[in-house]
């Protein structure tokens, strides 16, 4: 069937117009980007395993209790006997990488829609755009504005993985109860004083839900970012499907879900005990 509405090439030509007058910017993201990412993963490489696996094991029976901690410890110990430490630790630098900076905008985002209501009539309907997408899409501007590698992997994940964590924090906020924030008002609080001394204090469990969220999405988004040669245990998994095969797809794609378990559960956890 013949196109009648081409969409797409206004996309490409608004694509295209961003890489030819802000290629430079791109350049020194790229280079710093990429810095920051291989900064945190030589430091998790360069980390002797065994005081990893016992500084996870500590959080976990710290904020999460004994049985998280024993299956932190024997999962991690197991990523290591199969040989994918060094992927795991990878994957853990993009997901620690594109956390930070998605949670850097996605909170004052959330906090800015909870309280302005225009803002709040466009950011949904983004935010519905974002997390409707296929994931596969936000590859192709991410290799576009950046080449292959880590930082286009981080880039589509940062987009994928931020919209839970701008629902979230605005939906927190918007429960505060109206009486709690009279009465501080009433007590000659500024609107500062009242956002980070009532607000956020009151609606931190559930921003710490979409904190917890938008990690496990970043985990989902690194697996496939392996297809832009982002590196890390999503690499190993399409070697696997590539080549056909299942022992390598199997045992790489259990180390995603063993760290994916422990990163949940020390983040409910630690979620929990933070907002009681």
């Amino acid at each position: 069937m013949e196109k009648t509405i081409d969409i797409g090439q206004y996309v490409a030509v608004a694509v295209k117009w961003l890489m030819a007058n802000l290629h430079p910017l791109f350049d020194f993201i790229k280079t710093t980007g990429n810095a920051g990412i291989e900064s945190i993963e030589w430091v998790l490489v360069s980390i002797p395993f065994y005081i990893t696996i016992i500084l996870f094991t500590f959080v976990a029976w710290k904020f999460a209790g004994k049985r998280i901690a024993a299956f932190t410890l024997a999962g991690l110990a197991l990523i290591y006997l199969m040989g994918f430490w060094e992927e795991t630790m990878q994957t853990l630098a993009l997901i620690i990488s594109s956390t930070i900076i998605a949670l850097m905008i996605a909170v004052p985002l959330g906090i800015w829609s909870a309280k302005n209501q225009t803002a709040q009539r466009i950011i949904r309907p983004l935010l519905d755009l974002m997390q409707t997408m296929p994931a596969f899409v936000y590859l192709i501007p991410a290799v576009l504005f950046f080449s292959i590698g880590k930082l286009p992997g981080a880039f589509a994940t940062i987009i994928f993985a931020m919209p839970p964590a701008v629902r979230l924090t605005a939906l927190g906020i918007q429960q505060v109860p109206g009486d709690i924030l009279e009465a501080a008002r009433s007590l000659g609080a500024t609107q500062r004083q009242i956002l980070f001394k009532v607000e956020l204090p009151l609606a931190l469990k559930t921003i710490l839900t979409g904190i917890n969220q938008t990690i496990l999405l970043s985990l989902s988004m690194v697996v496939i970012a392996g297809m832009i040669a982002a590196g890390g245990l999503g690499e190993k998994v399409l070697e696997g499907i590539n080549n056909l095969d299942i022992g390598l797809g199997f045992e790489s794609g259990l180390s995603v879900v063993i760290l994916a378990i422990i990163l949940d559960r020390i983040t409910q956890a630690f979620g929990n005990k933070m907002s009681r």
